[in-house]
């Protein structure tokens, strides 16, 4: 997958894909949604905890950039007019089913006590360690969506994908300062959480993913045929992180941030079909010489 927040991405080549694009290449318009959709994709999938909801909310996002690329008026990075009108569909969009399971930390934490935690033969922990995956990558998501949805997405960004508070506060509009300072509660509200509940970076709590993952599979709520989170790719999102972020090396959020860091990146989702759905859009087409 391309990461647009790369040292080697070049807005130069992207602004000469946009004027081309406007000038009615097909070609070009579906190089710049080539680029751009997986890593947008993925942020709509951590926003929505849902993959269908995460397709739908990349299509509708994608809709508007296109209709809007005309706009553009090559004096900004194309990056950052992009991805601001990515945030604001994010934060303004329709409330997704995902969203509805989510109310607040302390919701969140008595659901998952509500869960046992049986006990576990050394086979048994070796045996259930994949769908312990996907209860721990799950587990976590939902956390994330614990947050409100400006937290959650600056979150996302600047945590998880490792975003620096410059681009982030071009893409969100504010100051480097706010976003440090936004980032900042929004990693004490999760991690304060995590401190208080997750076995994962606090051994005193009780909570254990191959535990609980035995006890969801026994409700029928978990299934290692059905895993929408533990998926099989080689790629992870810590593979999208500079070496050098400086919030990705703050001692104090190492731990945590490397967890999520560690999620799996779905490129699998059906990428083409929406491609060709928006450039062969009549409606779409309209708006460039097409």
């Amino acid at each position: 997958m391309q990461f647009p927040f790369s040292k080697l991405y070049s807005d130069t080549e992207q602004q000469n894909l946009v004027k081309q694009a406007i000038d009615g290449n097909k070609e070009s318009l579906s190089e710049i949604i080539s680029f751009h959709q997986p890593f947008i994709y993925n942020v709509a999938w951590k926003m929505c905890h849902n993959p269908v909801d995460a397709q739908d909310l990349t299509q509708e996002v994608l809709i508007k950039v296109i209709t809007k690329l005309g706009q553009f008026n090559f004096k900004s990075k194309f990056r950052t007019w992009l991805y601001r009108i990515v945030v604001n569909e994010f934060l303004q969009s329709k409330r997704r089913k995902g969203e509805a399971q989510f109310s607040g930390f302390d919701d969140y934490g008595e659901r998952l006590d509500q869960v046992p935690n049986p006990e576990l033969s050394i086979k048994e922990e070796i045996s259930y360690q994949e769908l312990s995956k996907e209860m721990q990558i799950q587990c976590m998501s939902g956390m994330i969506m614990c947050l409100n949805r400006e937290q959650r997405l600056i979150f996302i960004l600047g945590a998880s994908f490792g975003i620096d508070h410059t681009m982030g506060a071009d893409i969100f509009g504010i100051s480097p300062q706010n976003f440090r300072i936004k980032l900042h509660r929004a990693r004490k509200d999760l991690f304060n959480y995590m401190n208080n509940k997750c076995g994962l970076v606090n051994k005193e709590n009780p909570c254990r993913c191959p535990k609980k993952a035995k006890a969801l599979k026994k409700m029928g709520v978990l299934d290692e045929e059905k895993m929408l989170f533990n998926i099989k790719t080689k790629t992870k999102v810590k593979d999208f992180v500079e070496n050098n972020h400086e919030e990705a090396l703050d001692d104090f959020t190492t731990t945590y941030t490397k967890l999520f860091q560690e999620h799996p990146v779905k490129e699998d989702f059906d990428k083409e079909t929406i491609i060709n759905e928006l450039i062969n859009n009549d409606k779409l087409s309209s708006y460039f010489k097409l």
